[in-house]
């Protein structure tokens, strides 16, 4: 409808933009009569030249007081409407529209985006200069107001930089982010609108074209499954399997030292004109460009695209910061010296503060500048939480020389200060890999930048997790007797992500080649490589495992080695789950970690293997049944008989119950369960219908049985294919079958089901819940069983899922 009515495309990139502006204002200018003391003014996108293939139109029709504007109006709305087209309209004289400026700090930043489409040109010009000019002369008093409106955007709609599924437009470092940027520009407060934004910016708006292209409506999140549709619109693709992969986003690196024949290079203080080849602001990479020969043949590289997107929305994030600080030292003015000059203080070695932020000492500036500068100023920076001078940063990035290998003991220590600053430390870094400092440290940061993380637990991408971690590790810094190791090897245990294999593995030579290129001595490089190799090893054991079996405990203690190393891991892993997410760690899952890291302690230190817990006094006393339930334990006493454990997990599901771990043994005839829950959603269930049911099933209610089947069978769902991984050696008394699958209510109950009826015995099982996914852990009692046997119950298995 709208092409056939108004004649605009869906092209992507800044021609087509123009053109369906162009469209558009031949449109709208014929519906508005000549009329004088009448206006058809645009703003938004239409106003700005950049229209979205299915983007709305924001129009204002201006009037000087003149009659039957409201019928006027009325004959421009509708068929726009009937277009089917998204308006955004009002109706106003040019001091109304003033005063709503001056009162709502959105409009007045929309109106500086006016253009005439039609209609009486000097009402329109009066308009859009005195909106311009009232901003000029407010913007520092409205800014503050701005920034609560955004800050409460951000919290609604998150960091664009960081969402697999980020909305464009909204989200932080996104479009709307650039229009606030263009606002502060033009108030004269910074050059906010530098090189390096404007092509983010461009890209943003294409990538926003490919989206509306793509989904064929308006729409601004970048949902998964458009993802590798508009990343092929864009020219970001990747071959079927067996091709050859086209390269990545370029990024540019820093120019190397100036020859010492030079000229010195200038001072960082005072902003100016960088020498030729100097970078800016770090662009994060050009699209793909067309497509090769063959292109039908390839699919959409949604991972570059997610990479593109992340890295433009940091550079908008970061400038934007720039210019709210700019605003914010215009608005309370320059702390000044006796003699009238800014005020300058030491903070550091070659660092001094400088209205607010940190600059290099005079000193500090000449033909061979030391290599270890940038580390030292950007630690600094994460120690005081001051901003870098963005001068500071650009100097750094042309003139400080590459550090040596090893580094430099003052490198060294530079650097954990930095990943140990605490807060101080995420936007200090951030500033540095803006400006290209990052890979001059760590040649390896271009391959992690920006890499997105597919499970739904993560909420940065790999390199923010990295630094996040750091960041969470400088809180256990205490508890370890090797502090400066635990920051590096935050900083390092996910380096092998994005590599074919398992990152636990692969990463460990990296990680050491940094170390050692660091200069760690070789015992500490090769500690460096076990907690890279190892970071996953205390939870996956504590969630998977029986804590009670000694053959558990004795086989951490001998892949974790000493005391010093299980600390250093048990700090890691705390670090490592503040830094993924809420859903990656809990009360329970600490308590278990926690739980295995005394128990391995015990036998580092003593030699000694835990005993087998000792039953429940209470569970082997009074008549039978036993129900007992607390807020996160269930335990249930019966009559010694097969699938007891079934009909207890089965009951839990019932009742929405998730079971984190189930223990089921036989004491004097009475055969005792034991499982830790939580509730699967919402409120915790009923005790009493839960005790109820728990006794009448365990005492074969048919009734309560059949509902437990009747809710299983309405639970089998799940895309994933489940997989069955068999452990020979992993227990004392029982060998581990241990199920991949996609996670479902009951599953547990289908599966327990399943095992009795093809005769195994289970006596202990431990769930683990990853994103969609379980990993469930069952103890079968007995010895390794045959080919034939384990084929059976592998079958059994699978069929129950």
């Amino acid at each position: 409808m709208v092409d056939e009515v108004v004649g605009v495309d869906g092209g992507i990139g800044a021609t087509a933009r123009a053109t369906r502006a162009d469209a558009y204002d031949r449109w709208l200018r014929g519906l508005l009569p000549q009329r004088p003391g009448v206006a058809l003014v645009a703003v938004g996108g239409l106003g700005r030249r950049q229209c979205a293939p299915h983007g709305d139109l924001d129009l204002v029709l201006l009037h000087a007081g003149v009659p039957g504007v409201e019928e006027l109006a009325a004959s421009l709305w509708y068929p726009v409407w009937d277009a089917g087209l998204r308006l955004d309209h009002s109706v106003r004289t040019v001091p109304e529209a003033l005063s709503v400026a001056q009162d709502d700090v959105k409009v007045a930043l929309g109106l500086l985006d006016a253009r005439l489409l039609a209609g009486d040109t000097a009402l329109a010009d009066t308009l859009v200069r005195t909106a311009a000019d009232h901003w000029r002369r407010t913007a520092v008093r409205q800014l503050p107001a701005l920034r609560e409106i955004t800050a409460a955007r951000w919290a609604a709609h998150g960091e664009l930089a960081f969402l697999l599924e980020g909305d464009l437009k909204e989200a932080a470092g996104g479009l709307r982010d650039v229009g606030i940027l263009r606002a502060i520009a033009a108030a004269g407060i910074t050059d906010a609108l530098r090189p390096a934004v404007r092509a983010a910016h461009l890209r943003l708006l294409d990538t926003r074209d490919a989206l509306h292209r793509q989904a064929g409506r308006r729409v601004d999140r970048l949902v998964a499954q458009e993802r590798d549709g508009v990343a092929a619109l864009l020219g970001l693709r990747q071959p079927p399997a067996g091709g050859s992969d086209t390269p990545g986003p370029p990024s540019p690196h820093a120019p190397g030292p100036p020859s010492p024949h030079a000229p010195g290079p200038p001072s960082p203080h005072t902003p100016g004109p960088l020498p030729p080849g100097a970078p800016r602001l770090l662009p994060p990479g050009a699209s793909g460009g067309a497509p090769r020969a063959g292109a039908a043949e390839w699919i959409g590289d949604g991972d570059a695209l997610l990479r593109r997107v992340a890295g433009d929305a940091r550079t908008v994030s970061h400038a934007l910061d720039d210019a709210f600080r700019a605003a914010d030292r215009l608005r309370s003015g320059r702390r000044r010296g006796a003699d009238g000059r800014p005020l300058r203080r030491p903070v550091a070695r070659d660092v001094v503060e400088h209205d607010g932020e940190l600059v290099l000492a005079r000193t500090a500036i000449g033909a061979r500048p030391d290599p270890s500068l940038s580390l030292r100023v950007a630690a600094a920076a994460a120690v005081t939480r001051l901003p870098i001078a963005r001068a500071t940063c650009e100097w750094l990035a042309v003139y400080c020389p590459p550090l040596p290998a090893p580094w430099p003991a003052e490198a060294r220590a530079a650097l954990i200060t930095l990943l140990g600053a605490g807060a101080g430390l995420v936007p200090a870094w951030e500033t540095c890999d803006r400006y290209g400092l990052i890979e001059g440290w760590l040649p390896e940061w271009t391959r992690l930048r920006s890499l997105p993380q597919h499970n739904p637990v993560h909420r940065f991408t790999l390199d923010r997790h990295l630094v996040q971690t750091a960041y969470e590790a400088s809180r256990h810094t205490r508890e370890v007797d090797r502090p400066d190791l635990l920051l590096l090897g935050a900083l390092l245990h996910d380096v092998g992500k994005g590599l074919p294999g398992d990152h636990s593995t692969v990463g460990v030579p990296l990680a050491e080649a940094v170390a050692a290129r660091i200069g760690l001595p070789a015992p500490e490089v090769a500690l460096i490589g076990t907690l890279v190799r190892l970071h996953l090893l205390l939870p996956d054991v504590a969630t998977r495992r029986d804590l009670a079996d000694p053959v558990t405990i004795a086989g951490v203690a001998e892949r974790v080695g000493d005391p010093t190393t299980l600390d250093l891991l048990h700090a890691l892993v705390r670090a490592d789950a503040a830094a993924t997410g809420p859903a990656a760690w809990s009360d329970w899952k600490g308590r278990l970690v926690a739980e295995l890291v005394t128990r391995v302690r015990t036998a580092l230190d003593t030699g000694a293997l835990p005993a087998p817990p000792a039953p429940d006094p209470a569970l082997l006393a009074g008549p039978l049944p036993v129900v007992h339930l607390t807020a996160d334990r269930v335990a249930v006493a019966a009559a010694d008989r097969r699938g007891l454990l079934a009909t207890v997990a089965g009951c839990l599901a019932l009742h929405r119950l998730e079971v984190l771990s189930a223990d089921a043994s036989t004491v004097d005839g009475r055969a005792l369960v034991e499982c830790r829950v939580q509730p699967r959603y919402g409120l915790a269930p009923d005790p009493i219908a839960l005790g109820a049911d728990l006794r009448r099933a365990v005492n074969g209610d048919v009734s309560v049985t059949q509902r437990l089947r009747g809710r299983a069978l309405a639970a089998r769902s799940g895309p994933a294919a489940p997989r069955v991984v068999w452990h020979r050696e992993a227990a004392t008394d029982a060998v581990l079958l241990e199920l991949r699958a996609a996670d479902a209510a009951g599953l547990l109950y289908r599966v327990t089901c399943a095992l009795d009826d093809a005769g195994a015995q289970v006596r202990a099982a431990r769930i683990s819940t990853l994103g969609g996914d379980v990993v469930d852990a069952f103890y079968l009692v007995g010895g390794w069983p045959d080919d034939a046997t384990r084929a059976r119950l592998e079958a059994a298995v699978l069929a129950a899922v």
